[in-house]
């Protein structure tokens, strides 16, 4: 067996464009053939709308579940209104589950023969790679713009300042798009689509043992420990300080640089997981 290599490109930058040669030229197609793997993914999602409704149902039935019918009976202390301390964390939540929308978009490509089409192409082969990426990120502001107009129907509000609340959305999308690659690299490990729908028993302990619902302090020592290292959790209270909405914080350092980890935790996951991603698509065997 006997993997393919990125082929020449035999075709000219569009009239108008400066002369490129050597590293810019690869540099120039790559983003050209990225931006043609997003058209393709956006297009995709245009006409499949049912896929989107979906993959919003979890988070949608989740809300439900824990604002009217858990609600009243969960505390987390000092008075706070179980709504605005859960509405934040189930963004996070929303965007960690998104990994295993990534990984298997991957697989069903994998298996369709979309993956090897584009291998066999003159293409940059990080573009198929990037491309998901980019168009994944866009498909998760769209459920995010959809979760927040639910959360503001059942009674969640923002009181945080604009340019405040605006920065807690970047850093949902941020998680995101770190998250993204390890569902890219996974939907290349995968053997088929079997696999990938097993991967839920992986993103729910990922996405639940975190402070998307509960106080680490809450929590037995040991599952306290995990779930304020949870890159979720950093997410979550970040977000919540942000809306202005309660945050329960212990005193242990991760929690008190909330704000900072939910920078550092997304860009460690995409500096491990982005080049392991592209490495298994340029490695990839017929």
């Amino acid at each position: 067996m006997t993997t393919t290599t990125e082929q020449p490109r035999t075709a000219t930058p569009p009239e108008g464009t400066p002369a490129l040669d050597g590293p810019e030229r690869r540099v120039y197609w790559a983003f050209v053939d990225c931006a043609t793997v997003v058209r393709r993914d956006v297009t995709h999602l245009i006409k499949q709308p049912a896929n989107v409704a979906w993959q919003l149902g979890f988070p949608i039935v989740s809300v439900l579940l824990f604002v009217f019918v858990f609600g009243s009976a969960m505390d987390v202390g000092s008075g706070v209104d179980y709504k605005d301390f859960a509405m934040p964390g189930m963004f996070a939540m929303t965007m960690a589950f998104g990994f295993m929308n990534t990984a298997m978009a991957v697989v069903i490509d994998k298996e369709r023969g979309v993956t090897d089409r584009f291998r066999s192409m003159p293409m940059a082969s990080s573009a198929v790679v990037t491309g998901r990426g980019i168009s994944d990120v866009l498909h998760a502001a769209l459920d995010l713009a959809v979760l927040a107009g639910i959360a503001l129907v059942v009674g969640w509000r923002s009181d945080g300042s604009l340019l405040g609340t605006l920065y807690a959305f970047a850093l949902l999308l941020l998680l995101r798009f770190a998250l993204i690659w390890v569902g890219v690299w996974i939907g290349l490990l995968v053997p088929n689509m079997e696999a990938a729908g097993n991967l839920f028993a992986v993103a729910f302990p990922f996405g639940m043992i975190s402070s998307v619902f509960t106080p680490p302090s809450m929590m037995p020592d040991w599952l306290g420990a995990i779930a304020m290292w949870n890159p979720v959790s950093a997410t979550a209270n970040a977000v919540r300080d942000l809306y202005g909405n309660p945050v329960t914080l212990g005193d242990s350092w991760i929690e008190q640089n909330a704000a900072l980890m939910a920078v550092v935790w997304p860009l460690i996951i995409t500096a491990i997981f982005l080049p392991l991603a592209v490495r298994k698509f340029q490695n990839l065997r017929r």
